[in-house]
């Protein structure tokens, strides 16, 4: 097997959001090691650095998006007209590296390129679809056609299925659905269906329930290989410049005292959600590192529309930067909370060291991700509103109370159970050898 992998050519199709870099470039990190050679096929926008990873080989192809798709509210807007725009350029990539290499092993494309799997068909390729998501948001997919939802979600009995409070969060998520979020959706389940194999970054004992009612419904065989940021060799995978100085800052605070605030490389919020956030931190007298992008802020650069008197009344126990290195950080023994906007990567970093989350979500999954946190592991709290009164509560409940106590309990014993998973003979090492067999299988 060795030297047939050694021969064999892996295609990851990217596509370039932050959360969607890093477990693309992490999988093909981890495939390498294991002998293969990569070639990653990414859009335009915010391309990675491939002097970051030369040992890869990086193809570009035309994704006509601008800054216009991204301002509309609509996130699906931007995955339409990526699928739109690529799929002939992808389709004209594919065949010429066939041309040059007469044999690809695998296409292993990202499940928001969906147009992949139609094209992998179309050239007789093996096309492998990996999800950046938990499990557990696949259990929405056959409810978008509406034959089957009765039957697939409303009527689960599972005692942790029921926790999820699927129903509600289905309507949540049907509300004001746009045309395009509706045909993404269909797409994916679409997709789903037809790949011959599903990657999940995570792991099999935290979501059990979810991925047996999965399986139940999809053909192909999914296989859990996470977390692939514990798998991975060290990478460079941020679009945004680290600012490693808040490391400094942690080392001097007390053990398990700071709360870490970060919303993704997403998320924007308004003037006033900030001013909120801000004087929340501060009531809460609990020290905290904020990262607050450039541009996060509805028309502000960065900090401009901070309070008056926030900085004065909160002096050194507060940390700004524009971006932190989020893993060192999670890891940091000062660090005693996440607020986060509950975006799959955070969720299962934190996990994996046993760091209790402050859950405010935005959008899409990150409402699922915060209901598996709150309802079924019980290892965070729900921030319902951005108001200071209740930000200020709610963290002194995590990290002061005795609430937060328990809750960090349950956050340690999950972070056990990850060490455990995650050891050489461990389920995860059974999984990527099931995902290398099925890649030299065709």
């Amino acid at each position: 097997m060795e030297k047939q992998q050694k021969s064999s050519h892996v295609v990851l199709v990217m596509v370039t959001f932050q959360g969607h870099i890093t477990p693309m470039l992490q999988l093909a990190s981890i495939l390498h090691s294991k002998g293969f050679s990569i070639t990653i096929v990414h859009t335009e926008f915010n391309s990675p650095n491939p002097s970051n990873h030369p040992e890869f080989t990086f193809i570009s192809i035309p994704d006509k998006l601008t800054e216009s798709h991204f301002s509309d509210k609509d996130p699906a807007s931007p995955v339409w007209n990526l699928n739109k725009n690529c799929a002939a350029p992808l389709q004209q990539c594919l065949e010429k590296i066939l041309h040059s290499l007469h044999h690809i092993a695998a296409v292993i494309y990202d499940t928001l390129m969906y147009s992949a799997q139609t094209i992998t068909e179309d050239l007789g390729l093996l096309g492998i679809v990996l999800r950046t998501g938990s499990a557990t948001t696949m259990l929405f997919y056959p409810a978008f056609s509406q034959l089957d939802e009765e039957h697939f979600v409303y009527e689960i009995k599972s005692p942790e299925l029921q926790a999820l409070q699927l129903k509600r969060l289905r309507a949540l998520l049907s509300q004001n659905a746009t045309k395009a979020m509706t045909e993404v959706r269909v797409a994916f389940a679409n997709v789903l269906k037809r790949s011959s194999a599903i990657i999940v970054n995570s792991m099999e004992f935290l979501e059990l329930e979810a991925l047996s009612k999965v399986k139940q419904y999809f053909p192909a065989p999914i296989i859990t290989i996470g977390p692939l940021h514990k798998l991975a060799p060290a990478i460079c995978s941020s679009v945004l410049t680290e600012d490693d100085k808040c490391i400094s800052w942690l080392n001097k605070q007390a053990p398990k005292s700071v709360i870490y605030v970060s919303f993704g490389s997403i998320v924007n919020m308004d003037k006033q959600e900030l001013i909120e956030i801000a004087w929340g931190l501060s009531n809460s007298k609990q020290p905290f590192l904020w990262v607050v992008r450039p541009g996060m802020v509805r028309g502000s650069e960065w900090i401009e529309s901070l309070p008056n008197g926030f900085e004065e009344s909160v002096g050194e126990r507060g940390c700004i930067v524009k971006w932190a290195p989020q893993k060192e950080v999670l890891a940091h023994a000062a660090v005693g909370g996440f607020w986060t906007h509950c975006g799959w990567n955070s969720t299962i970093e934190s996990i994996c060291e046993g760091v209790p989350m402050l859950c405010r979500p935005f959008f899409g999954d990150q409402h699922l991700n915060t209901s598996s946190i709150c309802n079924v592991w019980k290892i965070g709290l729900e921030l319902q509103n951005l108001e200071r009164g209740n930000i200020e509560r709610t963290i002194k409940r995590l990290m002061v109370d005795m609430e937060g106590n328990g809750i960090r309990k349950r956050a340690i014993d999950l972070k056990e159970k990850a060490a455990f998973y995650l050891m050489e003979e461990g389920s995860t090492s059974c999984s990527l050898n099931m995902l290398i067999k099925h890649i030299l299988s065709v």
